[in-house]
């Protein structure tokens, strides 16, 4: 209930009881005056005790004295001396009968006869009746006073509450305008008080966080390695450049860091991040020092620039600068290749990702031209599928070329003095002798089914290489994807041929992909029944990553896992991957597999895992890779 309905009813309550306590005295004073009209009556007839004769002279006598409502005469003998006035029912009633109930009948016995009477109560009511009358009158003025006045208050109240309210309302809007204090006055000053801190106080901290917002908004759209912006940035932009409303060209350059997982398998994360960095500088430097060129990463190891309102010829300046930077690079770190460039124009009304499709095709195409090459696809028809076909020519090739060359990196024994094994990590070139991106040959050959042919190669010239280099003593790892790995005719395959290399395939380790396995737990566990048939051995690496149970060890049961080097960074600070590492390690023991770290860079990592007691420890901290020298 409203304040105005909880005031009107109190005061109606208030009143009402104030009129109840006046009727009540006014109702006292009617019978006392009652009381004395009817002793009155009896001591005066008192004086006619004796009073003998018929009703009407009785009456007669007695009216001239009293007023009566009812008069009535009954003789003891003789009914016709009876007399009777008026009645005992009111006739017409009005408010005072309503209102004042009186008590003044009587009754009295003559020596003749008997008398009831009832005195008239007019008299007795009237004077009470006009008080209470002239004291309710002035009731409900005095009612009606205070309501308008109520009513006029809750008025100016209701605007200054509406005031307050549209003045919250407007904080919503972030307006902040100056409040009029002298509109909240009286009982509403606390408030407007409160709504002044309120003011300045969110003024101020909508202020830090707005600092603080465009803080976050520059780190959320920087990456932190490069500075450049990140791919959301690179998203909205290409929407700009390629709206159909807008009159837009350009170019597009898109650049991949061809041998970032070599140099983080190679030389370690950290490495990793300094040849990104290095890379953004190469990219920055190739540019005109006055443009206003935004870069962008839009992947973990793809670059890319808008050059606008720019030709393909316009942008040669640019890529041979560029390409030039990367072969300085390429020079000073002694590497074969660091990054390759793909060009492709834009305009208005292009679809994104169709042009996105045509820059990663270029990019494809240049790297099956050598390091650090460019490649410009100028057109719009099917060029997307060039880069592909390329990539298919050159992975046959490379194929029948057997162009392949092998570099070691040795996995440590931890908490044993046995050897473990060397991991083989493959590299590949050309027709020219240029390096080609390892990554990108594996994952180009699996789209075109390729792989099998591609881990064939590699096994071949794996084993030709422990053949023709008795030198070479111990284990050997060797990379094979899981799609070859668990199809049944690579299977039958490798063992054959390994049935007839008994002495080199117990020095075998064949390394898969966890996520692979995973993926077909029945065929996994086929591949590790055959290759020990062979004396050969099986393990997992990258473990970790994907969903890992006790079902994967007790089915598949390899002779090591390697885990993701995700688990070494940093572990000596991290909880969890503490947990997981000894977790697998428990479980592991007592399967007899032993489990690898991998990616170690620093000591305390080092350190660390040695506690957690996994078996071998890999990373650029323990042994950098070194190419197999071969003997002469």
């Amino acid at each position: 209930m409203g304040l105005s309905k909880s005031f009107q009813l109190i005061l109606l309550l208030v009143f009402g009881l104030l009129f109840i306590r006046v009727y009540t005295l006014e109702d006292q004073k009617v019978q006392n005056q009652a009381g004395s009209v009817r002793q009155n009556f009896i001591i005066y007839v008192q004086q006619f005790s004796d009073w003998t004769g018929n009703g009407e002279d009785l009456y007669n006598t007695f009216s001239k004295d009293n007023d009566f409502q009812f008069f009535q005469y009954t003789h003891n003998s003789d009914s016709s001396l009876n007399y009777t006035f008026g009645s005992l029912a009111i006739t017409a009633p009005n408010i005072a009968d309503t209102l004042f109930k009186v008590d003044v009948d009587y009754s009295f016995n003559f020596p003749d006869g008997r008398m009831q009477v009832r005195l008239s109560s007019d008299g007795v009511i009237s004077d009470s009746l006009a008080d209470l009358q002239e004291i309710s009158e002035l009731l409900a003025i005095s009612y009606l006073v205070l309501m308008l006045l109520f009513a006029l208050l809750s008025r100016a109240h209701k605007k200054q509450i509406n005031y307050a309210a549209q003045y919250i309302n407007s904080i919503s809007t972030l307006s902040f305008q100056a409040l009029e204090t002298s509109r909240l006055k009286g009982l509403l000053t606390p408030i407007g008080d409160a709504l002044e801190k309120c003011r300045s106080r969110l003024k101020e901290s909508l202020d830090s966080i707005r600092l603080e917002n465009e803080k976050l908004t520059k780190s959320a759209y920087l990456d932190p390695v490069t500075e450049f912006s990140t791919r959301p940035r690179f998203i909205t932009q290409l929407d700009n450049v390629t709206d159909e409303q807008k009159n837009e060209f350009g170019v597009l350059v898109m650049i991949k860091a061809s041998e970032l997982a070599n140099v983080n398998q190679l030389y370690g994360r950290i490495a990793g991040d300094d040849y990104l960095a290095k890379l953004s500088d190469c990219i920055r430097n190739a540019a005109n020092r006055n443009s206003k060129t935004e870069y962008f990463r839009i992947s973990s190891s793809d670059f890319a620039l808008f050059l606008e309102n720019s030709t393909i010829k316009d942008s040669v300046s640019y890529v041979e600068k560029l390409k030039q930077q990367f072969d300085d690079y390429t020079i000073s770190t002694q590497k074969d290749s660091v990054a390759h460039i793909g060009v492709v124009p834009y305009k208005s009304a292009n679809d994104p990702m169709t042009l996105l499709a045509i820059a990663d095709s270029a990019v494809s195409i240049a790297q099956t031209l050598g390091p650090n090459r460019y490649h410009y696809l100028e057109t719009f028809e099917a060029n997307e599928k060039f880069g592909d076909e390329h990539w298919k020519i050159t992975i046959n090739d490379i194929i029948n070329r057997r162009g392949v060359k092998f570099y070691q990196q040795p996995i440590l024994p931890c908490n044993t003095d046995n050897d473990l094994y060397r991991e083989l990590l493959s590299r590949f070139y050309n027709a020219e002798g240029q390096h080609l991106p390892t990554a990108t040959v594996i994952a180009m050959s699996e789209r075109y089914g390729l792989s099998v042919e591609l881990d064939k190669m590699i096994v071949t010239n794996t084993l030709k290489l422990m053949q023709e280099n008795p030198s070479l003593l111990g284990a050997f790892g060797v990379n094979i994807s899981s799609t070859s790995a668990l199809q049944d005719v690579f299977i039958y395959w490798l063992k054959d041929v390994l049935s007839n290399h008994r002495k080199e395939a117990a020095r075998l380790v064949f390394e898969i992909n966890e996520s692979g396995m995973q993926a077909n737990l029945n065929a996994s566990h086929r591949f590790v029944s055959e290759m020990h048939k062979v004396n050969a051995k099986v393990a997992v690496e990258r473990f970790g990553l994907g969903f890992t149970s006790f079902k994967f060890f007790r089915e598949v049961r390899p002779d090591y896992i390697k885990l993701d080097s995700s688990y070494s960074d940093a572990i000596a600070a991290d909880n969890n991957n503490k947990f997981f590492v000894r977790m697998i390690v428990d479980i592991a023991k007592r399967l007899n597999i032993l489990v690898f770290a991998t990616g170690v860079e620093r000591q305390d990592e080092k350190l660390t895992l040695e506690k957690l007691l996994v078996d071998g420890l890999q990373g650029y901290y323990i042994a950098k890779p070194d190419e197999v020298i071969k003997s002469e």
